[in-house]
């Protein structure tokens, strides 16, 4: 095999279409641009999303919902996972440190204890929200449940 006798595989490529070349062409008059129009001229350019005049996908479309710019998002952990972490790793106080480090939240998210499940065991709780249930279970197991700011 040598450099000169390469040629690209059967089909890949095409010969372009010559406009402009008069009305033997097949494309002759208006060289396949239409008549008339500011896609008909040169220099035309057109905005991103643009489709040939048709109604653009984003304005077909069906909007609907809202997000609300000032919603705090927490992960919730419930005080069942807390009495099952506590039997498991011995631990008795539970800080963001904890559940970051337990895998139970990521990095830099805020940790809501819900009141799902049954607790025993008298645990400290700190964490940025609690469920009224999740406070009344922690407080009757003899613990403390702490809002951080």
């Amino acid at each position: 095999m040598k450099l000169e006798s390469l040629k690209p595989a059967k089909g890949s490529t095409h010969n372009s279409k010559r406009v402009g070349r008069g009305q033997g062409s097949g494309k002759g008059g208006t060289a396949t641009r239409g008549t008339k129009g500011a896609q008909a001229r040169a220099g035309y350019e057109h905005k991103i999303g643009f489709e040939g005049g048709q109604m653009p996908i984003q304005r077909r479309l069906p909007k609907f919902g809202f997000k609300n710019p000032t919603r705090v998002e927490y992960q919730g952990v419930n005080v069942c996972t807390l009495q099952k972490l506590s039997e498991k790793l011995g631990v008795k106080e539970f800080t963001p440190e904890t559940f970051i480090s337990s895998g139970l939240v990521h990095k830099g998210e805020l940790v809501k204890v819900l009141g799902n499940g049954e607790i025993t065991a008298a645990l400290t709780v700190s964490a940025n929200a609690f469920s009224k249930s999740a406070v009344a279970k922690i407080e009757a197991a003899g613990g403390k449940a702490t809002v951080i700011e």
